[in-house]
């Protein structure tokens, strides 16, 4: 099911309730990947109240059988509402999307960078416990532990691309540029994160990484990261 079907079925269903429906992420900055990639919807409705919900239930779990995961929800209130509370996705979202229906709300959202630094370190120490619970439930092969490097190596990117803002002005869409742009202002080794991406893209095979290894190092640099975000924090106050 591709993104245009998708919204157009949405039409259907929604009709005039139906405000603006978003493209985002990677398959908007060339990053895409059939193997490991989603597309990504935002959805914004004048109301979503049960009876919404109800309409496109059936449809949103036909998307999910295609490996996509739920569109976000938002009315256009809690969508303005929201800027301040979820300020990296939503600038990442704003300098970089695709309208597929209606209007560019995210053209006309004010974006509040006040609560930036506090919704990065509390992501990326989450996100590190998250990938330590995850850890344990894997049989500690190589195989599981390059799959669980591989899920989860796009978000800790998105992520860094949003610390990259704290050093720069403009930021590159491309994930993976972002973090080499980020490590040129960070005090420890990030080159993992490219080790991980080779992995991801097939330019290197599994029999020749350590990948205990690498799960290992990609464990302690989300670390130093976020250590480096919480220092910022306290520079700053």
């Amino acid at each position: 099911m591709t993104p245009e079907y998708f919204t157009e079925q949405l039409r259907d269903l929604l009709g005039d309730s139906l405000v603006s429906v978003v493209l985002y992420g990677s398959a908007t900055t060339g990053e895409r990947s059939e193997k490991y990639s989603d597309y990504n919807l935002m959805v914004v409705c004048s109301r979503l109240g049960l009876e919404e919900l109800d309409l496109i239930r059936p449809l949103t779990a036909q998307w999910a059988e295609f490996g996509n995961p739920p569109p976000l929800l938002f009315t256009w209130k809690i969508l303005k509402n929201s800027s301040d509370v979820f300020p990296i996705e939503l600038l990442d979202m704003k300098e970089n999307h695709v309208i597929l229906h209606g209007e560019d709300v995210l053209k006309r959202l004010p974006i509040s960078h006040a609560n930036m630094r506090f919704q990065l370190e509390h992501e990326l120490k989450g996100k590190l416990i998250q990938l330590r619970e995850r850890y344990l439930l894997t049989d500690g092969s190589e195989e599981e532990l390059a799959g669980l490097l591989i899920a989860t190596l796009s978000t800790f990117q998105i992520l860094l691309r949003g610390g990259l803002r704290f050093f720069e002005v403009t930021v590159p869409f491309r994930k993976c540029e972002a973090v080499r742009r980020f490590a040129m202002h960070a005090p420890f080794e990030l080159a993992v994160f490219d080790e991980i991406q080779e992995m991801k893209d097939g330019k290197i095979e599994l029999k020749m990484v350590d990948v205990r290894n690498l799960f290992q190092r990609f464990l302690q640099t989300v670390e130093n990261a976020a250590d480096l975000i919480h220092q910022i924090g306290h520079r700053r106050g």
